[in-house]
């Protein structure tokens, strides 16, 4: 009985579609529908979704059918976005998400062309995503709507100026305080980063390939203190409170050898000796095998 239902419900449903087809133009393949006659089609689809119940499979014909025949906006508006480094085929999925957007919230009274209203969404759904994905590195959105105003802030300013703009400056400009036009700088830095592996050709270059790993810092022997912070912190509880001062003054706040000589009150080669010292103890005793 189950199974006679369940057949009677499905046909009841197709149906229900096929009565809903037959009061529309039929459209073998909505994706191949020109643009101009999509404008005519989608206000008549849109009329008969407008007396459909949300849920229902004629519904969805309607709804889909319209998401289909639409398409070449979606496809025009990503068109504009080529080459900022993902896929077209990316870009047409992101905005097809504000095609669906704008045909739920769409309707016949506001006495405005499907086309118009539906761009807006689209185009915003694709910048939401550039915005969102693009940065190297992440940062809280309110630092990348910064971003775009300091950059407008600076060259509005250099342009009436004659010269780059100070902090000062861009403060008053953008009614901010001078550190979050810094913060706002250091969020600029976040938004493309280049691999440590990027090809370079040096001036003067004769032969081989040099990359961006290459020219970039200098190795830090003080790094090995990080290598296993888990064997590292029994060592370090063992030092003296003074020894502990000073492995904090140089790898946690990170102060100069003079900075730290002048918290101590002795010279900075004697703050070199000391750290050399408390560095090969630390490093014999991460060699030991009874070091966790």
């Amino acid at each position: 009985m189950a199974a006679v239902s369940a057949a009677r419900a499905t046909a009841t449903a197709d149906e229900a579609v096929r009565t809903t087809e037959a009061e529309l133009p039929l459209i073998d393949d909505p994706t191949k529908v020109s643009p101009k006659d999509a404008r005519e089609l989608s206000r008549q689809f849109f009329d008969r979704l407008a007396t459909l119940e949300e849920g229902t499979h004629e519904y969805q014909y309607v709804r889909n059918t319209l998401i289909e025949m639409n398409l070449s906006l979606v496809r025009y508006a990503a068109s504009r976005f080529r080459g900022r480094g993902d896929s077209l085929e990316d870009i047409v999925q992101v905005g097809t998400i504000g095609l669906i957007k704008a045909i739920d919230r769409f309707e016949l009274t506001r006495e405005v062309e499907f086309t118009t209203f539906a761009v807006p969404y689209i185009v915003g759904e694709i910048k939401r995503f550039f915005r969102d994905t693009s940065w190297a590195v992440h940062v809280p959105r309110r630092l990348q709507e910064a971003r775009v105003e300091l950059a407008k802030a600076t060259d509005e300013l250099r342009s009436r100026l004659g010269r780059t703009p100070t902090t000062r400056e861009l403060s008053e400009l953008m009614q901010l305080s001078e550190e979050e036009v810094i913060e706002a700088r250091k969020a600029a830095n976040c938004y493309n980063s280049s691999s440590l592996d990027a090809a370079l050709t040096p001036t003067g270059a004769e032969d081989g390939e040099t990359v961006l790993a290459d020219v970039l810092g200098e190795e830090d022997p003080s790094l090995e203190l990080v290598e296993d912070f888990h064997s590292l912190a029994p060592l370090i509880a063992q030092l003296d409170e003074r020894e502990r001062r000073i492995i904090h003054m140089r790898f946690v706040e990170e102060l100069t050898q003079s900075q730290i000589a002048g918290h101590l009150g002795v010279s900075q080669m004697h703050v070199s000796r000391l750290i050399s010292r408390i560095i090969k103890r630390l490093r014999v005793g991460l060699l030991e095998p009874d070091v966790a």
